[in-house]
């Protein structure tokens, strides 16, 4: 049977959910070489509905595009969270924006304050995105920071790298920290503590 990862990263318009996921999938599949497929939908309105972008990683073909069962939920804000954790597995993880979610009813989570960090940090809330995706890069085996860092750079407009990099390793310098704080069971332990 085919290795299959089923991600949803998730939150309002305007949070650069969409963003997030094309970039995360182009860091999988063009930078990491892995299958890939990536699929987004938002509310009607153009700022404030909710978001949500899946990223389905294989080592095969990829036959059905959608989430099934997740094995990864990013939540930027309480509404997302309260909506999909219900579709997470059992080992599934899940990862929280904690300057917006406040109630996390998942006990396998990482509460990361990416809005916080983007905000007080970088002086730049819009980058909060870019802070959940360097998260990723230590929160999960499915991608690495390498490639990460390649698309983001591919994706950015000019004059924003240094900025953007910046977040990058904020979010990576917050994930690691957050990650040496607990010590769950499951595949986000392969990660070493140093990428």
């Amino acid at each position: 049977m085919a290795f299959r990862y089923d991600i949803r990263l998730s939150g309002s318009g305007g949070q650069g959910i969409i963003l997030m996921g094309i970039i995360l999938a182009e860091a999988i599949g063009i930078y990491d070489g892995r299958f890939v497929a990536q699929t987004q939908s938002y509310g009607p309105e153009a700022r404030g509905g909710s978001s949500k972008a899946e990223v389905v990683v294989s080592d095969s073909e990829i036959d059905y595009p959608k989430a099934l069962q997740l094995d990864l939920l990013v939540a930027m804000n309480q509404r997302s969270c309260d909506e999909y954790y219900m579709d997470l597995k059992p080992d599934g993880i899940l990862v929280v924006d904690s300057t917006l979610v406040r109630q996390v009813p998942f006990s396998r989570a990482y509460r990361i304050p990416f809005t916080g960090i983007a905000r007080e940090e970088l002086k730049r809330e819009m980058v909060a995105n870019i802070v959940a995706l360097g998260a990723l890069a230590v929160l999960t085996p499915m991608v690495s920071a390498r490639g990460v860092e390649s698309a983001v750079l591919g994706r950015v407009p000019g004059g924003t790298e240094k900025l953007n990099r910046e977040a990058l390793q904020a979010g990576m310098k917050a994930a690691r920290k957050t990650k040496r704080a607990r010590f769950p069971e499951t595949i986000s332990e392969l990660v070493d503590e140093d990428t």
